[in-house]
């Protein structure tokens, strides 16, 4: 692809590194709370079923915004849709840092469990519309042989985020005072606010940079030619939930998406793991995350470069991405064992081995949906299967939320033997809900007989 790139311009990457830089602060926001759980459920006196609750409200919120923000931005177009949905996470975002232990509000009483899950569900509602944003776009800006890998790319700034969180919150925030609970928990609101300020500089380089490969006044001629090389012309008009929701393509992508509840697994309860069983604390989280997200970086790129590689040397669109979730499906597993394992490094480096497994299955499920769906059902789709890998999640911190509680860290090991375990099964039912990629036009028939 280099060679290519150097004789027909490189305009769709100044694209991507936007998507590089949203997925980057969309983490760090989204990780913060993660990192600083064990300090915030102790200065605010939570449980773990309160903490569960508080994850709920993202996670609900992030449902409902699947469903809504993948056609919002379907209808509104990349553009303002993406701008959408960052100025709503932003403001959300921000929120936290004012929330206190407790509030009275026309009579009513809110604790600070109730403030931050409402803080939360603004923030899930917004982020719920950066990947059916981010994933349109690619759409847009790339050819189907190449969406994998750019995928992949900006993917893996959900790691860039996740690292720079804890040494940024590391940095910021700390106790004071004597024995640890018993002095104040400072400058916790700072790390919250800063990803306001990142985001306002986001939309600003968004509005002068991003349009439509077709309409930028920018982009070569031989480079337009290049993104729509392996694409047909689609008109404008717009494709309904109604024709989307029946179509089995739609399920196989949305089972698929479940594992999201894996992910959100290490990134909302990684901390609180490391925590309560290798007294981690907020200022020494930062290098096992370092390593965590640096595996799980460099399984992104891996997952999208190698059904790519598949594809140059023949292989179908279906062989090449099935068998390169069977792969990913065959690394996450040894993941089970690290709720029984007394190593800290080694426990730290299963879930980085994990995660660099997920992110590789991740940047392909992603690109089934632009393999099989015309360009203008992508947001809706990948919004379905994101909303179904938000109830998966819900449904997890419930359960584990209700365990810890009762049974103590005897929890973690059914967490962690599901999500060893669960890609393979669910890689067995998306190959009987869709055992051929067989792309569809624009008006969801199939195309062609492609195995």
């Amino acid at each position: 692809m280099t060679a290519v790139t150097k004789s027909i311009g490189k305009y769709r990457f100044r694209i991507l590194s936007m998507l590089i830089y949203a997925t980057t602060v969309n983490y760090f926001d989204r990780s913060i709370i993660g990192i600083m759980a064990p300090d915030l459920m102790e200065w605010f006196h939570w449980t773990n079923t309160d903490y569960a609750h508080i994850m709920v409200a993202f996670k609900i919120a992030y449902a409902i915004g699947m469903l809504s923000m993948g056609g919002i931005i379907d209808r509104l177009g990349t553009k303002k849709g993406y701008m959408l949905a960052i100025g709503i996470w932003s403001i959300f975002g921000m929120l936290h840092a004012t929330v206190v232990s407790e509030v009275t509000f026309l009579g009513f009483t809110l604790s600070s469990v109730a403030l931050f899950a409402i803080a939360r569900f603004g923030l899930g509602f917004g982020e719920s519309g950066h990947f059916p944003a981010a994933q349109k776009t690619v759409a847009e800006w790339f050819p189907k042989k190449d969406r994998a890998f750019a995928t992949g790319i900006y993917n893996a700034a959900t790691s860039i985020g996740a690292i720079a969180a804890p040494f940024v919150i590391g940095a910021v925030v700390w106790w004071t005072g004597g024995d640890r609970g018993q002095g104040d928990f400072m400058h916790w609101q700072y790390p919250f606010l800063i990803t306001g300020v990142l985001s306002a500089f986001w939309v600003f380089l968004w509005i002068k940079t991003y349009q439509k490969p077709e309409e930028h006044p920018k982009l070569g001629k031989e480079e337009l030619e290049y993104i729509n090389s392996d694409s047909v012309v689609e008109s404008k008009e717009k494709l309904s939930w109604a024709k989307v929701l029946p179509k089995r393509q739609t399920w196989a992508f949305a089972t698929a998406k479940i594992t999201d509840a894996v992910w959100w697994f290490y990134l909302f309860w990684g901390a609180k793991f490391l925590a309560d069983k290798f007294e981690v604390d907020i200022h020494n989280i930062g290098i096992p995350f370092m390593i965590m997200y640096l595996l799980a970086d460099g399984g992104s790129i891996f997952g999208g470069w190698l059904s790519g590689k598949f594809m140059r040397q023949g292989w179908s669109i279906n062989k090449a991405r099935k068998m390169t979730l069977l792969i990913c499906a065959l690394i996450i597993l040894p993941v089970a064992y690290v709720a029984i394992t007394e190593s800290k490094w080694l426990a730290v480096v299963l879930i980085g081995i994990g995660a660099a497994g997920h992110q590789a299955w991740s940047a392909n499920i992603f690109t089934l949906v632009s393999d099989v769906f015309p360009k203008k059902a992508v947001g809706s789709v990948t919004g379905i299967g994101g909303m179904i890998g938000a109830v998966a999640g819900i449904v997890g911190d419930l359960a584990l939320g209700e365990v810890l509680d009762t049974s103590g860290n005897a929890g973690y090991f059914w967490a962690f033997l599901i999500a060893g375990s669960a890609y393979l099964i669910l890689l067995g039912i998306v190959h009987l809900l869709m055992p051929k990629m067989t792309p569809m036009d624009e008006n969801l028939n199939l195309v062609n007989t492609e195995a």
